[in-house]
């Protein structure tokens, strides 16, 4: 249906004559005219009886109008739900369990006052250079075009074993007592971030690292029964087993790898909370305290 039509029609409504409808549309009398009447044969129907003291609804026109307000009034909540600064700020954190998304409920609780919507997507890349989210929490391996981006969080991995795994017992772990151990970490994608920064710490520390496998809840029932098998989470990831599993997770020190989460962001046309929740995140400690640690030098 022709909202301009509705809209035309609404505004005679309120003005009570053509006259005083163009002026407040901007249009000619003529133009409303032709608006209403195609409106009319539209709806196969008469909406207003015509006079020279001004145009009244007929019952036909009086049936549709509050049908006609709730169409104008429905046009306005989708135009608002897309408009930046009137809609929430839309930020993908990859997962719900993972560190981002730790931050964003922080940051929502810093500041309530910014309605945020939180997505989870496979690639960011291309919704944020459609403008269909806002901003995402990435490691950032190359630039992107048309994307900028900041380092904001540094996460600290952890190493977890099952019960009977060699380091099961060891209060820390230093990334060279790992050497010739295999470490499971399954969906890594090739050719993603994840990939390429298990690729350099592999080769930073000597590490065997074996993707192929089954996801993270079969991985942890298979680290409790298997003592040659451990695997890395960063430790903002929330995992939850069964007490029975006997699952360790143990920190890394000496030093202590980091996953460099970046903030990516189109560089026009931001959302106006965008920086709200870019100067929250850079008036934080940006390593969450930790020692020395290590990081990709791409990151």
């Amino acid at each position: 249906m022709d909202l301009d039509g509705v809209r035309t029609f609404v505004a005679v409504v309120d003005g009570g004559r053509f006259r005083d409808a163009a002026a407040v549309l901007g249009v000619t009398q003529q133009a409303v005219s032709k608006r209403v009447a195609a409106l009319e044969g539209r709806l196969g129907v008469r909406l207003f009886a015509r006079a020279a003291r001004g145009a009244s609804l007929t019952p036909d026109g009086a049936a549709f109008l509050p049908y006609a307000r709730e169409l104008l009034r429905a046009e306005t909540r989708a135009l608002d739900a897309v408009r930046a600064g009137r809609r929430p700020l839309r930020v993908d954190v990859i997962g719900r369990r993972l560190a981002p998304a730790g931050l964003l409920h922080a940051f929502s609780l810093a500041h309530p006052e910014v309605a945020l919507d939180v997505v989870t997507l496979e690639d960011a890349v291309p919704a944020l250079r459609e403008g269909s989210v806002d901003a995402s929490f990435r490691a950032v391996p190359v630039p992107l075009a048309g994307l900028a981006h900041v380092r904001v969080h540094d996460e600290p991995l952890e190493l977890v074993t099952g019960p009977a795994h060699p380091l099961a017992a060891a209060p820390e772990v230093s990334p060279a007592m790992l050497a010739g151990h295999r470490l499971w970490i399954p969906g890594i994608v090739p050719g993603t971030e994840w990939a390429t920064y298990y690729a350099d710490l592999a080769a930073a520390f000597g590490l065997t690292i074996v993707r192929s496998g089954p996801g993270a809840e079969p991985l942890l029932d298979t680290l409790a029964h298997e003592p040659a098998l451990a695997t890395l989470v960063g430790a903002g990831t929330r995992l939850h087993w069964p007490p029975d599993l006997g699952l360790r997770r143990i920190p890394l020190t000496a030093p202590t790898p980091v996953y460099p989460h970046a903030l990516l962001r189109r560089r026009t046309t931001p959302h106006p909370d965008l920086s709200v929740l870019r100067e929250w995140l850079a008036g934080r400690d940006r390593s969450g305290g930790a020692g020395e640690t290590w990081a990709p030098g791409w990151a």
